[in-house]
């Protein structure tokens, strides 16, 4: 046993203890706080090490996708920029769900695991391979045919199988001594001023000199180094001597070869590409001298309806040294029909292909039918110089003699448009790391894909001026061997036509031929031309060109001394006092005295189109053409029996005017009628909201980028898909708040079908809401309450009209039902809503009248479409085409005599002087 202490002794004990300690942790005090943050800081830089490295997205650090990711949002980045689209979350979310339930084990999976098969149940084939890339899955389930999904299934395999594309290709360009992978050995480099700087990348497991020279000469740099195990970087400049260091200075292995040495720190082992300094291609700007004047094929590719806008420009740019082919997209049958007329007028100078294409936006076929084009015409008795790729869009800024002299001193050269940004980042946003695939009018995406080796990629705009020269390598019947293989990769590659000629200029003999120019000016307004608005027919975003309009004036204006002669977009229906002010700056007053110069007509439906017509479009022109039978006619004179021949809108001063029906009675009288939509909104109470509206209204096809509707006439039927518009003006008073307004739809038969609700602010807006409306629509006079607060400020009608066609004829009594019956969907809403709609007793009352109107037919059906139209469509004048000795038409204005009449004088689109302006020039 121990000795024992007293308490007291205890207690001294205790004290003296507790002495040392404190003199012990004061003396020490200063160490223990060094370490305590010295953890701290390593923990922070552990945790920021991992976040760093679950970020580094394929390997590489450098994201060029980062910049459109952040401006777009965390929440939908992946949709701008084409990494997942709706499509693909619901059908990856279905196979999800289905195979949970077959595997019977829900409970033990992650929600957020994605789970991607083949359902082979809905195929009528076996696919030769075993497909489990969730693109190629996504693209399969939601094409439309059995052989699209075939043919996406068997491209799919044949890149899996390394059988679509060349593993490399052959670069022709002259390398002036460079040798391709030659190393130049060790160098020092410096933080602050980078000896190779034109491109950096890091790549945590793949970097090796082999990759990295890949990198830089499909970049289009001559020399490329490695350093820090991990680091690539490309450039232009050869390092001086200066900086050479012994090669046992670059001593770290490779992150993707350990066998390989990959620089050190701040110390980089660098290697020729094989490829020269690109060097920018000048042009001659002197006079013409005896330089021979060359002659251009203008390459016309036409799609839409907008005739008269295509003959003005054939119109100005007429010339001896001109001639125009013409290609007109397959579903186009009214422009083709109309322009072979123009063929046989003037068959020297114009020609329409016959091999036309169904081209979509950023379809492979773009590249396939201008390719086709060029073809024709190497084998064409046309003797021709340049080719010019243009739209109907596009107008000249510059005379064409003034183009003509331009070539004609540069004949040797090629005019392409590059993307002026880093390789690698065009690469990724244009999606030329993807397999892409044409059918069913769509491009699908189906993975990821390598270029071939030994190439630099570029690309630009697809607007071009070729020589004959390089027509003739890249269209020939027996193209070259880098020909055939880019062919082979632009043949699935989204927009393709923006990249394949500027590939091959860069890769081909014809590489100091080419200058960074296409002689158009372009309006790009980026935030409005980016809305992705071609998702329904390409698996990625893109963005397009806005219109001209008098407000960019200053954007022309400033091309008058630069090497740029034409410009896009131009639309006369979205505003075309641009376009007149564009040719009385090129041709002084030559203008002025044109009848219906501030006049525009553009047809939207003809009785000889074979496309699919709108059928609510003909249902309003029939009520109208009765409507306005009886208005201007006793019962002896009325049109018993019509045929509309052209539907045509009517703008004037830049302002909607109408629709114009041009149509037919049995007696063989040729009349035309000019109508337009009426304004059904009223303001119900005045508020601080509601005065600040300029305009609400209900229509289709939206343009987003020219926020418009190019439904003008607003025809609605029971399975259109309406959008509301609406225009609110700047906050006068400067009241800087936010309101919740919510759009309450109601239909016919007094049922609440949607509830939208929208935040506004104090500035300017116009924007639209899309309602997720269930089709077919319900027939009627529909209503629309904007409300706050649980007042109604606006109210607000659209028509959905019942239709007395179906695909062009007349309906008939078995559709009727299916067509006017609505969906039969109830919705169920909060209770706060349902005091917008009608009463309970009013709404049976509604529900019972709608359920008769759906069993409508024949005169019966008429008078009920009649009674609806008049009260939304505003029936204007009446012409007739011919004079008649019919007393019941003495009073009609003859329509050419009009000056809103389809049948007016135009001679801004007329070409009845073509052939006295070639004579002349």
């Amino acid at each position: 046993m121990g000795k024992k202490f007293s308490k007291n002794e205890l207690r001294c004990a205790m004290v003296v203890n507790k002495t040392i300690r404190t003199r012990w942790i004061r003396k020490y005090k200063i160490f223990f706080i060094l370490g305590f943050f010295t953890i701290i800081l390593q923990m922070y830089l552990a945790i920021q090490f991992i976040s760093l490295h679950n970020e580094t997205e394929n390997d590489i650090s450098w994201n060029p996708q980062k910049d459109q990711l952040e401006s777009e949002g965390k929440a939908n980045s992946a949709k701008k920029v084409g990494l997942l689209d709706d499509e693909d979350t619901q059908i990856f979310s279905n196979s999800q769900k289905e195979k949970k339930q077959i595997n019977g084990n829900e409970s033990n999976r992650s929600s957020n695991k994605v789970l991607t098969y083949l359902r082979l149940e809905e195929l009528d084939f076996i696919p030769s391979c075993d497909i489990d890339i969730k693109e190629a899955i996504s693209a399969i389930h939601r094409a439309t045919t059995q052989r699209c999904k075939q043919f996406i299934a068997n491209i799919t395999c044949s890149e899996k199988e390394k059988k679509l594309y060349p593993a490399s290709l052959p670069h022709y360009c002259p390398t002036d001594g460079f040798t391709k992978n030659k190393a130049l050995g060790c160098f020092k480099d410096k933080n602050n001023s980078r000896l190779l700087s034109g491109f950096y990348a890091k790549y945590e497991k793949t970097n090796s000199p082999e990759h990295c020279l890949g990198i830089c000469l499909q970049s289009g740099f001559p020399f490329a180094g490695v350093q820090y195990a991990n680091e690539c970087f490309c450039g232009t400049d050869k390092p001086p001597s200066s900086a050479k260091l012994p090669d046992s200075s670059c001593n770290m292995k490779c992150s993707g070869n350990v066998n390989k040495v990959c620089g050190g720190y701040f110390t980089i082992n660098v290697f020729e590409t094989g490829i020269k300094r690109p060097t920018s291609q000048t042009v001659i700007t002197d006079s013409l001298l005896n330089a021979k004047r060359v002659k251009i094929v203008f390459l016309l590719t036409l799609n839409g309806r907008a005739l008269r806008q295509i003959k003005r420009l054939i119109n100005i740019l007429a010339h001896q040294n001109v001639m125009f082919y013409i290609h007109v997209d397959v579903r186009q049958d009214y422009l083709f029909r109309e322009l072979l007329i123009l063929e046989k007028q003037f068959p020297n100078i114009l020609k329409l292909t016959r091999n036309r294409f169904s081209t979509i936006w950023g379809g492979a076929s773009l590249l396939t039918m201008l390719l086709s084009c060029m073809n024709e015409l190497l084998h064409s008795d046309w003797q021709w110089d340049f080719i010019i790729n243009l739209s109907e869009s596009d107008y000249p800024v510059k005379t064409i003699d003034k183009l003509i002299n331009f070539l004609s001193v540069n004949s040797h050269q090629n005019f392409v448009k590059s993307h002026g940004r880093e390789v690698q980042r065009f690469i990724q946003k244009q999606g030329l790391d993807k397999t892409f695939v044409e059918c069913d009018n769509h491009m699908w995406r189906i993975g990821d894909r390598k270029l071939p080796e030994g190439i630099v990629i570029d690309g630009g705009s697809d607007w071009v001026a070729l020589s004959r020269k390089f027509v003739a390598y890249v269209a020939s019947d027996t193209p070259a061997d880098l020909v055939t293989g880019l062919l082979k990769v632009f043949r699935y590659t989204l927009l393709p036509a923006e990249s394949f000629f500027h590939t091959v200029l860069k890769n081909s003999e014809f590489c100091n031929r080419s200058v960074d120019n296409n002689l158009h000016v372009t309006n790009w307004k980026r935030k409005l031309g980016c809305k992705c608005q071609y998702k329904h027919i390409v698996d990625w975003c893109g963005c397009s060109p806005n219109d001209f309009k008098t407000e960019d004036w200053m954007r022309i204006q400033n091309t008058e001394n630069k090497q740029i002669f034409f410009a896009r977009k131009f639309e006369p229906v979205i505003n075309q006092a641009i376009i007149l002010q564009l040719e009385r700056w090129l041709f002084g007053s030559l203008f002025e005295e044109v009848p219906n110069v501030d006049s525009y007509w553009q047809s939207v439906y003809h009785y000889q189109d074979l496309s699919l017509v709108d059928d609510a479009l003909l249902t309003i022109a029939q009520s109208v053409i009765r409507l306005q039978s009886k208005r201007f006619f006793n019962q002896h004179c009325q049109f018993h029996s019509t045929k509309i021949m052209e539907i045509t809108t009517y703008h004037k001063q830049d302002m909607y005017k109408g629709n114009l029906i041009l149509f037919e009675t049995n007696e063989g009288f040729h009349f035309e009628l000019l109508c337009k939509p009426k304004s059904l909104f009223i303001i119900r109470k005045l508020t601080s909201i509601s005065k600040r509206l300029e305009s609400i209204t209900v229509s289709s096809e939206y343009d987003l980028k020219e926020k418009v509707s190019r439904n003008f006439l607003k025809a609605l039927g029971p399975y259109s898909e309406p959008v509301l518009i609406y225009q609110f003006m700047a906050d006068t008073d400067f009241h800087t708040r936010t309101y919740n307004i919510s759009f309450v739809w109601i239909n016919p038969a007094g049922n609440i079908e949607e509830v939208s609700s929208i935040q506004l602010d104090e500035n300017f807006t116009i924007e639209i809401v899309k309602p997720s409306l269930k089709q077919p629509l319900l027939p009627g006079l529909w209503i629309i309450y904007l409300v706050h607060e649980r007042e109604v400020l606006v109210q607000v009608k659209f028509l959905i009209v019942p239709l007395q066609y179906v695909s062009g004829s007349p309906i008939n009594n078995s559709q009727i039902n299916y067509f006017h019956s609505g969906n039969g969907e109830v919705k169920e809403f909060s209770v706060e809503w349902n005091d917008y709609g009608p009463r309970s007793i009013e709404r049976e009352s509604l529900k019972r009248t709608s359920i008769a109107n759906s069993r409508r037919f024949g005169e019966d059906l008429e008078n009920w479409i009649d009674s609806l139209v008049s009260k939304s469509y505003k029936l204007g004048e009446l012409c007739i085409v011919k004079i008649s000795n019919n007393s019941c038409f003495e009073n009609l204005s003859l329509c050419e005599k009009t000056d809103w009449s389809s049948m007016s004088p135009d001679p801004k689109s007329s070409l009845k002087n073509l052939s006295r302006k070639l004579s002349e020039s």
